[in-house]
């Protein structure tokens, strides 16, 4: 049987608070964050072991959900519960209104904790290729 998934909808603007892409700036690291993620195959992360076939956060917004807050130096299961409600950026990655407990987010990142080195891996490996062809690249700004 399939694991069911809590849809995560990044796309649907909020009424109240407003779009929080609104507060987040075009080169936040979030959006790099985000789109790495979204490029990965994530077929090695584990779900429902518990097997009562309830929904699930996405494997895809956990992973993204704990390297941000790596990222930004926070490790701590109940702090990025906490980021969930007061962190915009970690919002984002929720879909504004989801908020995993810190239960979840310490069986989430110990039972895949393999596969999430090696998500955290490719990311940073991603971003130092990035900063490498930016230097390479001639400055676009005309001063």
């Amino acid at each position: 049987m399939a694991p069911k998934y809590i849809p995560v909808d990044r796309d649907t603007p909020m009424l109240l608070p407003p779009d929080l892409r609104d507060w987040l700036p075009e080169d936040h690291i979030v959006h790099f964050i985000i789109e790495a993620v979204d490029s990965m195959e994530l077929t090695s992360f584990k779900v429902n072991h518990r097997g009562t076939g309830s929904e699930q956060y996405s494997p895809s917004m956990m992973l993204t959900l704990l390297i941000y807050s790596y990222i930004t130096g926070t490790f701590s299961s109940r702090k990025i519960e906490q980021a969930t409600y007061y962190d915009v950026a970690s919002r984002y990655i929720c879909g504004g209104d989801l908020h995993p407990d810190h239960h979840t987010i310490c069986v989430f990142r110990r039972k895949n904790s393999e596969a999430f080195s090696d998500a955290f891996l490719k990311i940073l490996c991603i971003a130092s290729e990035m900063k490498a062809i930016k230097k390479r690249l001639p400055d676009a700004r005309t001063d």
